[in-house]
């Protein structure tokens, strides 16, 4: 995976999670007590082999850099291997970034000449997967764009994209947050969305963001790349291959206090929902040097 590039889309305002994003980005959010929301991506990141990633800010972003400083210094990058922030470039005005496709388009500097493959990532959703498995996936199927997707309710669909696919996996439809009556469901009752994780090849990415492009308003991936892409160009779908290794699989978009609640409630339990403690796919932070919890009157009740 040397010639794989990961960005990491940090820069999101989180108004939904105020008042936890009041002086914080939402990436920096604690999560399960020692953790940030981004560690599960950047978790992610390592253990899938990928050793260049680099992360995109926006706002609010001292809290973020602080983190990563701490947490993530982990690469050497005498050999080529680097977790760097990316800040916005104000080449534009004074402009910061208009969308996901934007803010990647304002930084295509950064994609080196020697990078292959793409892989766009969300910076704040909490789940384990095997990005290096989709990355081969994308090159076995000789695809130029993969999406990873994830089968969820009906109910549900307008908040996602939504993917549909011929018998091969190619993707012939895609819908940014449509209204689920539009939408014909599958066997199981369910509809297959994107989990905004995506692979390009380099030389894709780079034409698909183009001056042009901007200037026409398409500064979304999900709501103006990919719906162009995929009747242009070889666009696959990936099913999502949970890590995480339980009955059912998990992926939480935790953009809202109730959905954080609820994640959080995932942790607790003699055998949670989300595995914390899988040493095959450990998950990193940054830990203080602080002193033990102590505890003292045993028996007393409070």
């Amino acid at each position: 995976m040397k010639n794989v590039f990961a960005i990491l889309l940090a820069g999101g305002e989180g108004s939904r999670l105020q008042p936890l994003t009041l002086y914080r980005a939402k990436p920096a959010v604690p999560f399960g007590g020692i953790y940030r929301l981004i560690d599960f991506t950047l978790s992610n990141c390592v253990n899938s082999n990928l050793r260049k990633v680099g992360v995109l800010m926006q706002t609010k972003s001292t809290s973020l850099n602080r983190h990563l400083h701490l947490a993530w210094n982990i690469y050497r990058p005498e050999l080529g291997e680097y977790i760097f922030p990316i800040h916005p470039t104000l080449s534009r005005d004074g402009d910061v970034f208009h969308g996901t496709a934007d803010a990647v388009y304002q930084n295509l500097r950064v994609i080196g000449s020697d990078i292959t493959e793409v892989v766009i990532l969300a910076a704040d959703h909490i789940y384990k997967m095997d990005y290096s498995a989709m990355v081969r996936h994308h090159r076995a199927r000789r695809a130029e764009t993969t999406v990873a997707v994830i089968e969820v309710e009906r109910p549900l669909a307008h908040q996602f994209g939504i993917v549909q696919s011929d018998p091969e996996g190619r993707i012939v439809g895609f819908a940014e947050k449509p209204n689920p009556d539009d939408l014909p469901p599958l066997e199981s009752g369910k509809t297959v969305a994107s989990m905004g994780v995506y692979v390009f090849n380099r030389d894709i990415l780079l034409d698909s963001l183009s001056p042009e492009a901007m200037a026409a308003g398409d500064v979304d991936f999900g709501k103006n790349i990919l719906p162009k892409l995929i009747h242009q160009h070889r666009v696959m779908a990936y099913d999502f291959v949970d890590e995480n290794k339980k009955l059912s699989v998990y992926w939480r978009d935790v953009g809202t206090i109730d959905a954080y609640y609820e994640a959080n409630m995932d942790l607790v339990g003699v055998d949670p929902i989300f595995n914390l403690y899988d040493r095959a796919w450990p998950l990193r932070t940054y830990q203080g040097s602080e002193p033990p919890a102590k505890f003292v009157f045993g028996d007393d009740r409070h």
